[in-house]
């Protein structure tokens, strides 16, 4: 257990560069870091959350199913590449999940879909994520029918028609229409899940006497 004076520096430091949350909400979600930490029996040492345990938690707190989304919702979190989703990743990509703004939620989104770190959304990755999240709804959907889906997708949104979707494009698609946020897939939680987990996280909130 961490004592009060380094909990209260981290509360202090996190709280400098995280502006959505309340100090107490902030020292509420370390302590569940925590405890999380403490579940898998601190067997990465201090590194952070590893991949397992972290899906685990997008499943069972936040409601997500697609392995393939979860994942790459955990490079997302997981900045520093380093495989492990330490304390202010945790927080941060937090902060986005519960108090994002649409901006934040939109570049987030974004991350989540190009999968190989170039920056745009290509037609092969496109068609990898809905062929990921049909299949689970409907077995029988053919690749040639998710093929077309693809193909009136990067009609809709790719406007400078270089055959890709760059952020620029996701934007400017998103914005004239917000339901295209999640088009590939969900990788934000339900507002329900999000008050649920709210209701959970911070419910103990101490007031701070600082």
């Amino acid at each position: 257990n961490m004592d009060q004076g380094t909990l209260r520096k981290l509360v202090e430091s996190i709280s400098k560069t995280v502006k959505s949350f309340k100090k107490g909400e902030v020292e509420c979600l370390i302590k569940l870091f925590h405890s999380f930490m403490e579940k898998v029996g601190g067997r990465f040492g201090n590194l952070g959350l590893d991949r397992d345990t972290f899906q685990e938690i997008l499943h069972s707190i936040f409601g997500m199913t697609d392995d393939t989304l979860m994942n790459r919702v955990f490079c997302a979190f997981d900045r520093d590449n380093d495989n492990y989703i330490n304390l202010e990743e945790w927080i941060r990509g937090l902060s986005v999940f519960l108090r994002g703004t649409f901006e934040e939620k939109m570049k987030f989104c974004f991350e989540v879909y190009y999968l190989n770190g170039d920056g745009y959304i290509s037609r092969e990755e496109i068609f990898e994520m809905l062929k990921n999240s049909i299949h689970q709804d409907s077995p029988e959907e053919t690749d040639e029918g998710i093929r077309e889906l693809v193909d009136i997708i990067v009609t809709k949104m790719d406007y400078d028609n270089d055959g890709k979707i760059s952020f620029t494009d996701f934007e400017k698609a998103v914005r004239q229409d917000k339901l295209l946020l999640e088009v590939f897939g969900p990788c934000l939680p339900e507002t329900k899940n999000c008050l649920h987990f709210e209701a959970l996280a911070f419910r103990n909130i101490m007031t701070y006497s600082f």
